[in-house]
């Protein structure tokens, strides 16, 4: 079939990727193109390789140390706005989906729901629509939490954000940035709202399950 949908796929457990592959090897208008089992691995095929749609997980180790995949799929969706990345994960905290939605991603599947929902969810996002798999909808939708995309946290509140969650405090922040307490203060809470964090333990939730703790 011609102009099949191009999909690099990205997951450090090779289990995944081998249903991933089983699966859309059985989708006549999807083309798996490159496999990633680390940040790295998804830069190279991005430098290297033409797609149409990325699905990437995002607790697989980061570029430069870094814990997880989110700042690089952050910086992608800068650099590459019109790229839609669907995101795999077994997260289930509303306010971490939501996050999600927030920094830019097209989808968000559920691991749990790979086999009925992946295929749904790179058809939507090639096309500009939001996806959330089952288990994630239902997770937002029990927990009432704010409605996707209110805001999308800015580098510099991300910045101060993981600053904040390795330990740092707001007024150390504000000295190795030289910038005000208040003005950091005000960062942080707005990396929070947009995030859709309510509580200090929110926050430690949060940071712990994308892996930045």
């Amino acid at each position: 079939m011609e102009n099949k949908i191009r999909v690099i796929m990205a997951d450090d457990h090779a289990c995944v990727r081998d249903g991933i592959r089983f699966l859309l090897n059985q989708i006549t208008h999807v083309s798996i193109v490159g496999e990633a089992s680390d940040t790295q691995g998804l830069a190279d095929l991005l430098d290297s390789c033409a797609c149409d749609v990325v699905v990437s997980d995002i607790g697989m180790p980061g570029i430069d140390g870094e814990s997880n995949a989110i700042q690089f799929l952050r910086r992608l969706l800068y650099h590459a706005p019109q790229l839609p990345i669907v995101v795999l994960t077994m997260i289930h905290q509303a306010s971490i989906l939501v996050g999600l939605l927030q920094h830019g991603v097209a989808a968000v599947v559920d691991k749990r729901d790979i086999t009925s929902s992946l295929v749904h969810a790179i058809d939507a996002a090639l096309t500009g629509q939001g996806y959330l798999s089952d288990h994630a909808r239902t997770a937002i939708a029990q927990a009432g939490a704010p409605q996707p995309r209110v805001g999308v946290i800015s580098a510099g509140e991300w910045k101060v954000f993981t600053m904040y969650v390795s330990g740092m405090t707001i007024g150390q922040i504000a000295v190795r940035l030289n910038r005000s307490a208040k003005t950091i203060s005000t960062q942080k809470r707005n990396a929070m709202r947009k995030l859709g964090l309510e509580t200090e333990a929110d926050v430690i939730d949060y940071a712990c399950q994308i892996g930045l703790t």
